[in-house]
């Protein structure tokens, strides 16, 4: 018998197409299995697989005043603030620089988000309102900055614990729409 006796093998799919196709088999199971959980069970499936990969602390959950985060934050510059004001200290003189640089690129946009501590001593004082004061900070922060960006500016205000600042986020938002002819 020689080697030309063999019959040919027959024809196959390479082994690493079998192997992404049940690790996506079981991604999929996975992912139905967290839906089928429901929304009360999940918070304690997210914090359990956290600690599984070494996170130190379970996820916070975001309350419904905590400062949201961008889609797609590119990058940020910071203003700090006393307790109770409104006025930045040591606002950053390259700023409106920096902003109208970046917004040179027509699908970029500027996020502002501004927060309050929480504490007695960080609210307006007219108004004793933390929104308010929040509010006037974002503004502070979009007057730092100049007209360059006032139809791509977005503004956003809440109570974050420890945290008097405005952070001016560059945001990628798309292509522009276009205006049908």
């Amino acid at each position: 018998m020689t080697e030309f006796d063999f019959p040919a093998p027959p024809a196959s799919r390479p082994l690493w197409l079998i192997t992404l196709a049940d690790l996506a088999l079981l991604l999929v199971g996975f992912l139905v299995l967290v839906q089928a959980m429901g929304a009360e069970r999940r918070p304690a499936l997210i914090d359990s697989l956290r600690a599984e990969f070494g996170a130190a602390t379970p996820l916070a959950r975001a309350a419904p005043t905590s400062v949201p985060s961008p889609i797609m934050p590119v990058a940020a510059a910071a203003l700090r603030f006393a307790p109770g004001s409104a006025q930045p200290i040591d606002p950053d003189p390259d700023l409106a620089r920096w902003a109208k640089a970046a917004l040179a690129d027509p699908r970029m946009r500027l996020s502002i988000q501004a927060a309050t501590d929480g504490s007695a001593a960080d609210v307006d004082p007219v108004t004793h309102s933390p929104v308010v004061l929040a509010a006037d900070r974002a503004r502070a922060a979009a007057a730092l900055i100049g007209p360059t960006a006032a139809d791509r500016l977005t503004l956003s205000t809440a109570t974050a614990p420890g945290q008097r600042r405005a952070v001016v986020s560059l945001v990628f938002s798309g292509e522009p729409r276009r205006k049908s002819p």
